[in-house]
């Protein structure tokens, strides 16, 4: 099979890594090669990228500043690690993509969707071939992300509201994009989880055989 792009969304403590982790190792079993990356960062631009989107010390940036760092960060992921490895066969999977930037900075922070649209389709150029999002309540979510100790990032630090915006705009996008989006229940037990995952990828594998 020709290399695929497979990105995972979610709100915080969605449970990403599990997940992550999970794909990896389906493809893997099959004889596949496999890269991962995360969002922002996957570069050495993009986590210098990261530490200015999310270090807690830059409260004052604009909505439209981080729409730009993300897409920065993005399209150097795309054009550096993405477009070369999906060339060459093998598998990338993504701790988010431009989903993100529709979820987080459209619905979170009211960015107009069509700006959105249309950066993706200047500085990124493609689409995943697949996305899972884990859908979780939020308040359960940020449970789990608080949970795990140490300080909040400076997008973890926002109010449940933003983050109910956040899930919102993403379960709109599934509900518009059902062949693309598997919707994954993330606040059942981990190991129902693993198997909804399981089951959903490969029964996408078989198909596109």
């Amino acid at each position: 099979m020709s290399g695929k792009l497979i990105t995972i969304e979610g709100g915080e403590g969605a449970g990403k890594s599990t997940v992550i982790a999970t794909i990896v190792a389906v493809l893997e079993q099959r004889g596949l090669r496999v890269q991962t990356a995360r969002e922002p960062g996957g570069t050495v631009l993009g986590e210098a990228v990261r530490e200015l989107v999310l270090g807690p010390a830059h409260h004052g940036m604009s909505a439209e500043a981080e729409l730009l760092l993300m897409f920065a960060s993005r399209a150097q992921l795309v054009r550096e690690r993405v477009l070369p490895a999906l060339a060459a066969g093998e598998w990338v999977v993504s701790d988010r993509f431009t989903d993100a930037s529709f979820a987080y900075q459209g619905g979170g922070r009211g960015i107009d969707g069509g700006c959105i649209a249309e950066l993706e389709r200047w500085a990124v150029g493609i689409k995943p071939d697949i996305t899972f999002l884990l859908d979780v309540c939020v308040d359960v979510g940020l449970e789990r992300a608080r949970g795990r100790g140490g300080e909040l990032d400076r997008i973890e630090s926002e109010a449940s509201s933003f983050f109910e915006r956040v899930r919102t705009r993403y379960r709109q996008r599934a509900a518009a994009e059902p062949e693309r989006f598997r919707v994954i229940d993330a606040g059942a037990p981990v190991k129902q989880v693993v198997t909804e995952v399981q089951h959903a990828l490969h029964a996408w594998l078989d198909a596109s055989a």
